[in-house]
């Protein structure tokens, strides 16, 4: 767990500098008041004092430039280890070396994980982290981090017993064909190897299940169908159209065809598990309780604060932004319904304004259309306003979210090449709204209309996460890139939103601000119910009754949400402790440089620490 340090987060990020009369948004003018402090940096200098031994002081800083030297080839020892360990991770990295290597999740492997990860953890801990240099003790943290969090999944958490989603042989398979890392030919003989093995892949998982929950159940058997959007035909008919030599061909369509059997078998193992543990007298919960709760909070999102601490800071944020939509939703009513008078309560004349709004939005067949109109826009307003720095030579590619990544409570997500592939493709990947069903999909317009599109457009492209991990790929410091913090990664997709709105993006629109306010309800929601639902115990009508009523998030939403409550814990809460941990920083050094802040060379900076912790990031900033 990094060493908590003097960033202070604020108990709300709000709109209230925004002077709704204007019809637009002046210069922010008190930002925080009372609540972040003036940052203070205080400059230690070492030295020979009067009467100090200068030998003493000598042998210090040799043993300091040793200790740092070390420490610099045992991370690179221990990424290339960790490369060879683990090659499916390695994959999603960028770098294949291993990439026909399947880790069958046997007993025997787990072991031999658990061994590797305490052998280079106890290697790590030897070091004298006071003796590494200011970049380097971040790096320390991180890799403290991610060996304890490895252990402490494996041997406590153990979500390889009872979520069988776990399993999917697809993930790797995809980036092999869709990743130009080698010829075609040498990838198609990488994905045979792959396949060859997963027979025996799928026969350990079934040996790992263990009083599985009904939610992951489900969850596996959405994403195994989806295998066969990758596994198909169209492959097998593009192996026998390759260089590959007839003895190579014949062996592929011999693995294919059990990689496919193996997978149905699999499914129909699944189908059996749900039907046994549906009629089951004691299922397991989906619910892991306070005490795992707590330690998953600290070891995935390294915040300063403990997760009951964010809980009670997220509910306070709610009320704050409440007040401020209803600002913007007083000054807006009569422009919307001049001849209706306005609701004594709060709740019901935002959602009123919000509901009426939301009719707004394209049409279903140019929901994906223009998001990829609008990335373009994106790139040009960043470059224009001269943001950040943003490599016109990678695009932002938008497809379809494959099947084998669907169904787990989120329509849109990006998938991006790891620090050693930089130059592959980023993809923006959106599920057609077709996939919910009519209604539903009719529900997601409405959520995401005319002015939400923009923020979520923000948030998974430019310059949100897109360009977050194109920063961290180009990061000098591998652990930085590889070892990555989610409420990091999450909350700058947030920050970013609201810094393009501050910037101009969208002409300061009152509309556009009270949607974001909307969004910004969600994110906090994000951090309340996934604490009430995990620790408190909170119902499935209880999360969609608050969502709708108290968030104002249309029903297609609510309900996706509460699915993705049941199968993910914690992650929910990486937005809002990112995003306000970030703007905290920021506001602390603008107050610091004063007329010498660049919000470009700021923006630059904090992102050249690849996806590391806030509060690493800033202790690294401030030095």
């Amino acid at each position: 767990m990094p060493i908590k340090d003097s960033t202070v987060l604020p108990n709300r990020v709000g709109l209230s500098d925004i002077n709704w009369q204007l019809r637009g948004v002046n210069s922010v003018k008190k930002q925080f008041l009372g609540l972040v402090a003036l940052l203070c940096v205080g400059v230690v200098l070492v030295g020979c004092e009067p009467g100090a031994d200068p030998t003493a002081a000598s042998e210090q800083s040799r043993h300091s430039a040793d200790e740092a030297e070390a420490f610099s080839e045992f991370s690179q020892a221990f990424i290339d280890a960790m490369l060879e360990h683990h090659p499916e991770w390695a994959i999603y990295q960028g770098h294949y070396d291993s990439a026909g290597e399947v880790s069958i999740p046997t007993e025997q492997q787990r072991e031999a994980n658990l061994a590797f990860w305490r052998e280079w953890l106890g290697r790590l801990e030897a070091f004298d982290v006071d003796s590494l240099t200011p970049k380097q003790q971040p790096e320390f943290a991180l890799l403290k981090n991610a060996l304890e969090s490895r252990i402490w999944y494996q041997e406590v958490f153990k979500n390889w017993a009872w979520n069988p989603a776990t399993y999917n042989i697809a993930g790797p398979v995809a980036i092999l064909l869709n990743t130009e890392f080698a010829p075609e030919e040498t990838r198609y003989r990488l994905v045979m190897q792959r396949l060859a093995d997963a027979g025996a892949y799928y026969e350990a998982a079934k040996q790992n299940i263990e009083r599985p929950t009904l939610e992951h159940i489900d969850l596996a058997l959405v994403r195994s169908q989806g295998i066969f959007s990758v596994i198909n035909d169209d492959l097998l008919d593009a192996v026998r159209d390759s260089e590959l030599s007839a003895t190579e061909k014949a062996q592929f369509e011999q693995h294919f065809e059990a990689a496919q059997r193996a997978v149905r078998d699999w499914i129909d193992y699944l189908g059996a598990l749900s039907e046994q543990w549906a009629d089951h007298e004691n299922p397991r919960s989906f619910r892991i309780g306070e005490d795992l709760y707590e330690e998953k909070f600290r070891l995935d999102i390294q915040s300063q604060f403990d997760a009951s601490e964010l809980y009670r800071r997220a509910l306070a944020e709610k009320e704050a932004l409440l007040a401020e939509m209803d600002v913007i939703t007083i000054e807006l009513w009569s422009k919307y319904f001049p001849q209706t008078p306005m609701p004594d309560k709060q709740f019901e004349r935002i959602g009123q304004l919000v509901s009426f709004l939301s009719d707004q939005h394209v049409e279903l067949d140019e929901f994906v259309p223009e998001i990829r109109r609008q990335i373009p826009l994106l790139a040009d307003f960043v470059r224009d306003n001269d943001l950040l720095f943003q490599d016109p030579s990678k695009p932002l590619v938008v497809r379809e979210t494959p099947e084998y990544m669907r169904g787990g409570g989120a329509i849109a997500s990006v998938s991006s090449p790891g620090p050693f592939n930089p130059g592959a493709e980023t993809y923006y990947n959106i599920t057609p709204l077709e996939y919910f069903g009519e209604e539903a999909a009719a529900s997601y317009l409405r959520e995401y209309n005319d002015w939400v599109l923009q923020i979520l457009n923000i948030h998974e492209g430019i310059p949100g996460h897109y360009t977050q991990l194109l920063h961290a790929n180009r990061s000098p410091s591998l652990v930085k890139s590889l070892f990555r913090n989610g409420a990091m990664i999450e909350g700058w997709a947030v920050y970013a939103e609201r810094m393009m709105l501050e910037e101009g993006w969208g002409d300061h629109e009152p509309e556009l601000w009270l949607m974001h306010g909307k969004w910004l309800l969600r994110v906090v929601h994000n951090a309340i119910l996934d604490y009430e639902v995990h620790v408190q115990g909170k119902t499935r009508n209880e999360v969609v009754d608050m969502l709708q009523t108290q968030a104002f998030q249309e029903a297609s939403e609510a309900n996706q949400k509460w699915r993705r409550l049941t199968l993910s814990q914690v992650q929910l809460t990486s937005y809002y402790t990112g995003y306000a941990e970030i703007y905290a920083l920021r506001e602390q050094m603008k107050q610091a440089q004063g007329e010498a802040f660049s919000l470009r060379d700021w923006h630059n900076e904090f992102l050249s620490f690849g996806s590391a912790p806030v509060s690493e990031i800033a202790k690294l900033m401030r030095e």
